[in-house]
């Protein structure tokens, strides 16, 4: 949860420790603990936790899942993809939100976002069954007109913009897309929908997304990771924090 007003008003951050749970799984080991790094990232400012339950397991395990959700004094996030076993497993857990996201098995990571309206009422049908269990569902999705108004259509109470072409592209694609998500975002907020972005986001490129006022969460893992190798994870937790505040606030 946001340490003050002035935070609360200005934009969230949520941190993803998939990355910490690759290192792990590369070895077999026991460590590096991603609830550990869960507890650190909470402790220097993180809004929330976010981990990525995926079908071939590569990372995270069912087993992380239950013990951040135990131990973790902030919201927990987790993203998984819309299947039986998937929805089963978050509403025996409850984490406070839940996003669906696309999932292949030959990815290096999420490659874009939930077809929304290609899978209406699956979607749909998600969505409902994790709010019974108590459970605030954002999806995942591109900053596509009909992919907005097939999330409206879902019942979601909350998006995740995809963000990784904006990261790819550089000058003035970069700044197209950019505008993209802008509008985007305007338009989700306006239908009534609570708006997050991430993906490819890092240090470099953060700031241009925190300005644009309707988001009010980011969603950041791989970098922030990254950048734990050199400073160590509280510095690049409160580092990318400081970055996207200042952004928000017109200070950087």
């Amino acid at each position: 949860m946001p340490s003050s007003p002035a935070v609360a008003s200005a934009i969230r951050l949520g941190v993803n420790v998939d990355h910490v749970a690759t290192v792990r799984q590369a070895r077999g080991t026991d460590y590096p603990d991603p609830v550990e790094a869960g507890l650190l990232a909470a402790a220097a400012g993180a809004d929330s936790i976010t981990i990525h339950l995926r079908e071939d397991r590569r990372h995270i395990q069912e087993h992380d899942v239950r013990r951040l959700k135990a131990r973790c004094p902030v919201p927990i996030n987790l993203e998984m993809a819309i299947t039986e076993e998937m929805l089963a497993f978050a509403c025996r857990i409850k984490p406070r939100y839940a996003c669906l996201v696309p999932e292949r098995r030959r990815e290096l990571t999420t490659e874009g976002g939930l077809d929304v309206a290609g899978q209406r009422r699956a979607v749909t049908a998600a969505c409902a069954r994790l709010a019974r269990a108590g459970i605030q569902t954002a999806l995942f999705i591109d900053p596509d007109p009909k992919q907005l108004d097939a999330a409206i259509a879902s019942g979601a109470p909350h998006i995740e913009i995809h963000t990784g072409r904006y990261a790819e592209l550089r000058g003035r694609r970069q700044q197209t897309e950019l505008a993209r998500i802008a509008r985007f975002a305007r338009d989700a907020q306006q239908a009534g929908l609570e708006v997050h972005a991430g993906h490819g986001l890092h240090l470099d490129n953060v700031g241009a997304v925190a300005r644009i006022e309707p988001i009010v969460e980011l969603n950041i893992g791989h970098s922030i990771v990254a950048r734990a190798l050199f400073v160590g994870l509280p510095a690049a937790v409160a580092e990318m924090r400081r970055t996207m505040i200042g952004a928000r606030l017109g200070l950087a």
